[in-house]
């Protein structure tokens, strides 16, 4: 997998126009922005066959961060596509880059709701825990566990889940 800049990534395309850039994050933040041109094929969903390219194109792959695009390039990588490239830093990068987005309704990042909900999840059982049962504290503590698990490992099982909730769908 070759990784670019958001800026050469922009170059490149600049220059030859016909490569497509894929942005695999959630409808809805793709929809709420996007950088300029590109295509929606969310990870959740992304199935390397069913993908209108050809294996020996140059593909740019995006998201928010740079993450999940790099996933979905394994995946491609995977399934025989010999060209798939990483954009660094996704479109928090390109937009701090001052590069061309299309702007929608604003949707709350992904990153954003596992944040939410991991907290959530941490005082709901801390409550539980001091205040109905001792047991409570369990949930707090596996909820840390699994963080801890999605920091290591570069995995978020929480996020995936999240991405198919309906107001991530399209």
């Amino acid at each position: 997998m070759k990784n670019l800049s958001v800026v050469e990534s922009h170059r490149e395309r600049r220059a030859k126009p016909s490569i497509p850039l894929i942005d695999v994050r959630t409808p809805a933040e793709f929809r709420s922005v996007h950088a300029e041109g590109a295509l929606n094929h969310p990870l959740e969903s992304l199935e390397a066959e069913a993908l209108p390219f050809e294996k020996s194109e140059t593909l740019h792959l995006i998201c928010q961060s740079g993450g999940r695009s790099a996933k979905a390039c394994q995946l491609l990588e995977a399934a025989g596509y010999e060209a798939v490239v990483n954009i660094e830093g996704g479109t928090a990068a390109w937009q701090a880059a001052r590069l061309p987005v299309a702007e929608g309704k604003k949707a709350m990042s992904l990153e954003r709701q596992v944040r939410i909900a991991a907290g959530s999840l941490i005082v709901v059982g801390a409550a539980v825990g001091c205040f109905v049962h001792p047991g409570g504290c369990g949930l707090s503590a596996f909820v840390g566990a699994g963080l801890v698990f999605a920091g290591l490992t570069d995995t978020c099982a929480m996020g995936m889940l999240i991405a198919k909730m309906p107001w991530n769908r399209g």
